[in-house]
């Protein structure tokens, strides 16, 4: 539901346009320093505002409601919010009628019987990552490792090309907002310094646990681990990996899990997401309450490219498991 974890437990509240979001986290350490601030980095990297994102601009400001005492963590449920403030609620009002392609309109609507909140997605939006990056903060502290997650690709074109054989980032972006589509992208995530031995074979092991968290991402549409889809192309001969005098694995083709568990080597994965749903494109979709077909115009505020904002997001789920099986 919306609880993760065993030890280091994860539970995320609130909607897009409610008065506000948030997350629990009960298992933390009592003694580690934390402040507001130590939030502000990871949340200026999922901010919003640049080209591709969305014009939504909230101020983003934890506020720490329990589990902090004179600067450090008590270990009592640490709970952090942040207020909604800039919110466009009636730009939504259409979509309970005529859900939009590729969204949990229908479906939530469905399920809880017409009560689900449908403004700005409610709860299913990509507004909740913001406390989820909040969960990751605290739990990079008690991890002590050495995580980084970047974008290597959008669109099928792979960074390290803008502006060589491709034409810019920023000019790609702007193709592709005047013609009112979207596009998807790839972050690959590095974990350095890991202890081998994290993580148990089949249904708690690295990958099906990092999988479980990383597909709570809205948009995730595929993940894998070292050579990943690459490795089925492979002979044995070629994708083994043989351990060197330091007990690792000199190529790390499996992305430093064997078994289920880490061995020492980098945890490397990578994530594909899709290309955000709210174009502005004139698209056909029904209209559920006359059961005709109908076109569509989203309006609205929205991410030309959301992969844009989510390394950080991804870094937090990988962090929020390892700190867990720490």
């Amino acid at each position: 539901m919306n609880t993760f974890g065993r030890n280091y437990r994860v539970t995320i509240f609130g909607e897009s346009h409610g008065a506000g979001l948030g997350v629990v986290l009960d298992g933390v350490p009592a003694g580690i320093p934390l402040s507001a601030d130590d939030f502000t980095t990871d949340i200026l990297r999922r901010k919003s505002g640049a080209l591709g994102t969305t014009p939504r601009i909230e101020s983003d400001t934890p506020e720490l409601l329990s589990g902090v005492f004179e600067g450090h963590t008590t270990g009592s449920p640490l709970t952090v919010i942040f207020r909604n403030g800039n919110t466009h609620s009636s730009d939504y009002q259409l979509f309970g009628r005529i859900p939009r392609p590729g969204y949990a309109d229908y479906v939530a609507s469905v399920k809880w019987g017409g009560y689900n909140d449908p403004r700005g997605g409610g709860h299913f939006s990509g507004r909740l990552t913001l406390p989820v990056v909040a969960a990751g903060v605290v739990a990079k502290k008690i991890l002590k490792a050495d995580i980084h997650a970047e974008l290597v690709e959008v669109g099928g074109i792979p960074m390290c090309e803008f502006g060589r054989t491709k034409p810019s980032l920023r000019n790609f972006l702007q193709e592709v907002i005047d013609e009112g589509d979207s596009l998807g992208g790839i972050v690959e995530c590095t974990v350095k310094g890991l202890p081998v031995g994290l993580g148990d074979p089949f249904f708690d092991s690295v990958e099906s646990l990092v999988s479980h968290a990383v597909f709570s991402i809205p948009g995730v549409r595929g993940i894998e681990f070292g050579d990943g889809f690459e490795a089925s192309r492979m002979r044995g001969s070629q994708h083994n990996d043989p351990f060197g005098p330091d007990g690792r694995p000199q190529k790390n083709g499996a992305g430093g899990i064997n078994g289920g568990i880490t061995n020492g080597s980098p945890l490397v994965f990578r994530v594909a997401l899709k290309p955000t749903s709210s174009i502005a494109r004139l698209q056909k979709t029904a209209d559920i309450a006359s059961g005709q077909m109908t076109t569509l115009q989203i309006p609205g505020r929205h991410d030309a490219c959301f992969a844009l904002r989510t390394p950080v997001v991804v870094e937090a789920m990988a962090a929020i498991v390892l700190a867990d099986l720490l």
